[in-house]
């Protein structure tokens, strides 16, 4: 188990025939096998283009109070605006994450006939006060939805699965933004920014914020800092990869701590499968491997559900992003 992040570039994937591809394959799957956490380069994503979404997320958090709360979340729309202190640490205990965000979602018409099959789609609700949002948030994530199907045709390349094996669940996918931001913490101020956790996806994709504070989990315990290049993105594995994988790629804990005496801003990118695909082994699991299968339609309805401050979860929630002590 190393105690550093890997920087990887993924200019090899983009070309067809490049004389590096399986060297990168390789060095990819280690990551994701080891620590579950890399830095990419060589994404063909323009530093303008995260320019404009790290603007745009700092005016969608300048807006007035009251704008704000009237484009609020709600249990029938898990779309908008996020409060500061919403969310506490998943048993319960600790203070409340000290961020405020802002929830999108795959981006689908309010007449799409998908709708009838699961509630979790619809058209985004963007904040009137910021105009070229849409725009810049839409453009961003259709890059990123490139960078990922490389990726994960890479991750299927190097198990040895078939290269579509991961391709057909994302189609109409649950795939889901979060805009975040993060007023500094006080020294002495318990609590963090995102109390730590593993993400419940099945690969998540950040452009890290200058400002730093994510930290990463080693298997000893302690907390690391990935470093990444200027125009490099943080990718990290999530449960749903560790599940379909049979527990070879990891989905490590993290937490953000924003000490900086700064503002953060950031904009993660989650991908999760269709709401019909049930994730399960699809290779023999690992020894001491054993989770039950996932229905994401089921999974998500129960993230957004648990995520409301008076419900908990059930015999029936999946244990996706659960820490054991």
């Amino acid at each position: 188990m190393t105690q550093n992040i890997p920087t990887i570039d993924i200019t090899p994937l983009r070309e067809a025939g490049h004389p590096q591809r399986q060297q990168t394959v390789a060095a990819i799957l280690a990551a994701a096998e080891d620590i579950g956490f890399l830095s990419i380069t060589g994404t063909g994503v323009a530093p303008e283009t995260v320019d404009s979404v790290r603007a745009v997320v700092r005016a969608i958090f300048a807006v007035p109070e009251k704008s704000k709360w009237e484009q609020a979340i709600t249990r029938e729309n898990y779309r908008g605006y996020i409060p500061m202190g919403f969310f506490t640490p998943n048993d319960g205990s600790g203070t409340a994450d000290k961020y405020e965000g802002y929830k999108l979602h795959h981006e689908v018409a309010a007449d799409d006939p998908i709708r009838a099959a699961c509630p979790l789609y619809g058209p985004n609700r963007w904040p009137g006060e910021v105009p070229q949002a849409r725009k810049a948030i839409l453009d961003y994530w259709a890059k990123l939805d490139g960078v990922f199907h490389l990726l994960l045709g890479a991750l299927a390349e190097g198990l040895g699965l078939e290269p579509d094996a991961f391709r057909e669940p994302f189609e109409n996918p649950l795939t889901n933004m979060s805009l975040l931001h993060y007023p500094p913490q006080a020294p002495e101020e318990d609590g963090f920014g995102i109390h730590p956790h593993k993400d419940t996806d099945a690969l998540t994709i950040i452009a890290p914020d200058p400002v730093g504070g994510l930290e990463v989990q080693t298997r000893d315990g302690g907390w690391i800092s990935p470093g990444c290049p200027p125009g490099g993105f943080v990718v990290n594995i999530g449960d749903m990869l560790e599940l379909w994988s049979g527990g070879r790629l990891v989905s490590t804990p993290h937490r953000v701590v924003n000490r900086s005496g700064r503002e953060r801003y950031s904009f993660p990118y989650f991908a999760v499968p269709r709401h019909d695909v049930v994730v399960k082994p699809l290779l023999p699991p690992v020894d001491g491997f054993s989770r039950p299968p996932v229905h994401c339609g089921h999974w998500s309805a129960e993230i957004w559900r648990t995520n409301w401050p008076d419900q908990d979860a059930d015999a029936d929630t999946p244990e996706l992003g659960t820490l054991h002590s």
